[in-house]
């Protein structure tokens, strides 16, 4: 039997914000490696910006920059990086699976053929834990064909979050029209939990009753409930009302991978924008009130609390062992 999901009483929370008034942030980078966001001393965030093509092995595990998020005590990342099953999966990483170009169709999901480049720091406002990244998504060799200007802000966050991630994407279309084109599972915007959670453990909230999450459109918010090592973590992802509609969801999965997806096309020197904020909560999941309420803060809406829908992860389900064709002995003088 799967967990149930477990709220922090509504009680203790609703007077919360989930933002304080100050933190004290600084940034630390290792050139050509990574960029760590700290929060009053500690790991909250790092930023991973290595591309080293030097073999195929080191390609394969620096060909896309990613956030990592920390756990609470700033020890460890809760996010995954390469390897592990889907080894494209990445902290909070976005892609598409499908983007037309010129005629040409480019997988900056799964990185066939191409890469995406942390090319420099365009910002960072250590004060405020942010950085913003300029990202060069390669076509066919040094070709760029998308350039995006990625901003990673780490808000002041109060109990019962401990980390607060606003996530911006601005994608120019440099190289012609370009359309965005995938599916949930291989598209989008989207928060990858460590490798090692606990398949058999993880739940999901969506905003609204008997929700079909494989069928529904524009959710406002959702999240999951992962165990790592023993200990639980909720992720809310505040999705903002002025991305592209028609958008669905990804968030089902045992491995705790969700985000948001939608199919878009821009035309040539135009920009795709793409916003998320996440919630990082160490424990149960905030109270459906108080999540509506960073919603309304995040969107600058005022929209009622709505009902919901609690399910367990789906697990893929075991492949059957296809039984070995028998052997037959050729009949003497019959040609096979």
């Amino acid at each position: 039997m799967h967990k149930l999901l477990r709220f922090l009483p509504a009680a203790a929370l609703a007077a919360l914000p989930l933002f304080s008034t100050a933190a004290d942030f600084s940034i630390q980078e290792e050139p050509g490696k990574h960029i760590d966001i700290l929060q009053d001393g500690k790991i909250v965030g790092r930023y991973m910006t290595e591309h080293d093509t030097s073999t195929p092995e080191k390609r394969l595990e620096t060909y896309k920059p990613y956030l990592h998020v920390f756990d609470a005590e700033g020890k460890a990342p809760i996010t995954k990086g390469p390897g592990g099953e889907f080894t494209h999966h990445r902290g909070i990483l976005i892609g598409w699976m499908k983007i037309g170009v010129n005629g040409k169709t480019y997988d900056r999901w799964h990185m066939k053929g191409g890469d995406q480049v942390h090319e420099k720091l365009l910002a960072q406002d250590p004060a405020h834990g942010s950085i913003t990244s300029q990202v060069d998504w390669m076509g066919e060799g040094s070709d760029v064909i998308i350039q995006e200007e990625r901003t990673m802000t780490f808000l002041p966050a109060k109990a019962p979050a401990y980390a607060v991630v606003d996530f911006t994407s601005k994608l120019k279309a440099v190289a012609g029209d370009t359309t965005f084109d995938g599916d949930p599972e291989h598209a989008g915007l989207q928060f990858r939990p460590a490798n090692e959670v606990d398949r058999a453990k993880g739940v999901y909230l969506y905003p609204k009753q008997d929700a079909k999450p494989h069928k529904d459109f524009d959710y406002p918010w959702f999240a999951e409930t992962f165990s790592l090592n023993n200990q639980d973590y909720s992720v809310v992802y505040l999705n903002h009302p002025a991305n592209p509609k028609e958008a669905r969801i990804s968030a089902y999965r045992d491995y705790g991978r969700f985000g948001a997806f939608f199919k878009t096309s821009v035309k040539k020197d135009e920009v795709l924008t793409v916003k998320a904020r996440f919630l990082i909560v160490k424990g149960a999941m905030p109270a459906v009130d108080v999540i509506q309420q960073a919603w309304n803060d995040y969107a600058g809406k005022n929209e009622p609390v709505p009902p919901t829908t609690t399910l367990p992860s789906e697990h893929s389900a075991p492949k059957e062992k296809k039984p070995a064709p028998a052997k037959v002995k050729a009949e003497a003088g019959k040609q096979s």
